[in-house]
């Protein structure tokens, strides 16, 4: 499922001399430069798990058992925001060197956890971190209807 093949002109993009610097992040440079090799059999893989559900949070270990601080911080705080567990899946990002490299080339975002509310990626623990104390997480969660109802 997370596998890939290299094309043999891949190993140039591995490459990426100091001096050579993009003007802008959304320059043709940058993009050469910024290549991954993210192959679209991955690609697709990683598509279909943030399409899954409302809430994807891709960690280390799995919400029972996180094998991090940053993913078990990450699990506590939708915990104590309340996302619904119905409307939440993760991924255990441990289980496959495939899916832990790919969803970082993907995401454009160095670290795990990762989380993703309808499609969108949200950032990793200091992000969440960050918008649980000023209340834009909350905020944003029940805009995005994926909080456990009220009785």
């Amino acid at each position: 499922m997370f596998s890939r093949v290299l094309p043999p002109s891949a190993s140039r993009l591995l490459y990426r001399p100091s001096s050579i610097q993009p003007r802008s992040p959304g320059s043709p440079l940058s993009f050469i430069l910024n290549a991954r090799l993210l192959s679209s059999e991955t690609r697709t893989a990683i598509d279909k798990a943030v399409a899954s559900a409302p809430v994807v949070l891709f960690m280390k270990g799995t919400p029972e058992t996180p094998q991090c601080g940053f993913s078990r911080a990450s699990i506590q705080i939708l915990g104590l925001q309340g996302v619904d567990p119905k409307k939440f899946v993760a991924f255990n990002v441990l289980e496959d060197p495939e899916l832990r490299q790919g969803i970082k080339e993907y995401s454009d975002w160095p670290t795990i956890p990762q989380l993703y509310l309808e499609k969108e990626f949200i950032g990793g623990c200091d992000i969440l971190m960050s918008m649980h104390q000023n209340g834009e997480l909350a905020k944003m969660l029940e805009e995005k209807g994926v909080l456990v109802a009220a009785d």
